[in-house]
C-alpha cells in the first residue's frame, strides 16, 4: 500500500547559508518595518480628517502591534542564528512523499528526514 507522509527538510548550516538565511530575515523585517510606517501614516491621515475615535483606528493600531510583534520575532530569530554553530540542522520545511507500506513494516521506520548543504541533498534518513 502507498501512503502519502510528511518528511522533514533539514538545512546543515553553512557560513554561506547562514549568511542568506541572515538576509532573508533582515529583508522580512525590512518590509515589515515599512508596512508598519504606513499604516502609522495611514491612521495619522484617518485621525487628522475625523474628530472623534474611529474603529478604523484601532483596526490600524491592532495591525501595527502586529507588525511590531513580528518585527520582535524576528529579531529573536536572527540573535539565535548567529549562536547556532556551523554544522547545526535547522528545519527548514516539509514536503510530502509517497511512501510503501506493507505489512510487519516498522512504523517508526518510515519516519523520513531529507538532509540538505548548500541546496544539494546529502542524506536520506
Amino acid at each position: 500500500m502507498k501512503i502519502l507522509q510528511k518528511v522533514v527538510v533539514k538545512q546543515v548550516l553553512t557560513e554561506k547559508s547562514k549568511l542568506e538565511l541572515s538576509e532573508k530575515l533582515n529583508e522580512k523585517k525590512l518590509q515589515l518595518q515599512k508596512e508598519h510606517e504606513q499604516l502609522r501614516f495611514e491612521r495619522k491621515k484617518l485621525e487628522s480628517t475625523t474628530s472623534y475615535p474611529s474603529p478604523a483606528a484601532r483596526i490600524y493600531e491592532k495591525e501595527m502591534k502586529q507588525r511590531l510583534e513580528k518585527i520582535k520575532n524576528i529579531d529573536f530569530q536572527i540573535q539565535q542564528l548567529h549562536m547556532l554553530p556551523l554544522g547545526s540542522e535547522l528545519k527548514e520545511k516539509e514536503v510530502q512523499a509517497m511512501v510503501d507500506v506493507n505489512v510487519g513494516d516498522n512504523w517508526v521506520d518510515l519516519d523520513k528526514t531529507i538532509i540538505i548543504k548548500e541546496g544539494k541533498v546529502i542524506e536520506i534518513r
